[in-house]
């Protein structure tokens, strides 16, 4: 997932799908910043100490329902959700810059879902590739 994101060394990336800070911390030497959101409260208050003790600095991570994004840092050059959906949500399309790329799984469950590159070329329009079949966690939101 990280090689098909193409990050480049100015790139502000979201991550949807926190977890452990695993993804996170792959990503942080390679990219200028990482915003991760977990919806999960404890998984992130846990990645969050954990990055930060060991150096992380250019990643940010909170609690919430990713897929509403993170408007306050958009637009993003690329976003990586770790999570199986069961469509594109348009909330991180909208947060995707012009130029920008996603990687994210989808499909219509869990068992049938499909590693997906979605580019958002120059004008705004949105370009889709299936690469292979995956198997993720289904992508959560919020209740409330």
């Amino acid at each position: 997932m990280t090689d098909l994101l193409k990050v480049e060394p100015d790139h502000v990336v979201l991550e949807v799908g926190t977890g452990s800070g695993y993804q996170a911390a792959v990503l942080s030497p390679l990219v200028r910043q990482v915003y991760t959101i977990e919806i999960v409260e404890p998984l992130a208050k846990q990645a969050s100490r954990r990055l930060a003790e060991l150096g992380y600095a250019n990643v940010t991570v909170r609690a919430g329902d990713g897929y509403a994004g993170w408007p306050e840092h958009a637009p993003f050059d690329r976003i990586i959700v770790t999570a199986g959906a069961d469509h594109l949500p348009q909330p991180l399309i909208d947060q995707l810059r012009p130029g920008g790329r996603m990687v994210i799984p989808v499909g219509r469950s869990r068992n049938s879902l499909d590693l997906t590159v979605v580019e958002k070329d120059r004008r705004g329009r949105i370009n889709k590739r299936q690469i292979l079949p995956v198997v993720f966690v289904p992508l959560t939101r919020s209740r409330n």
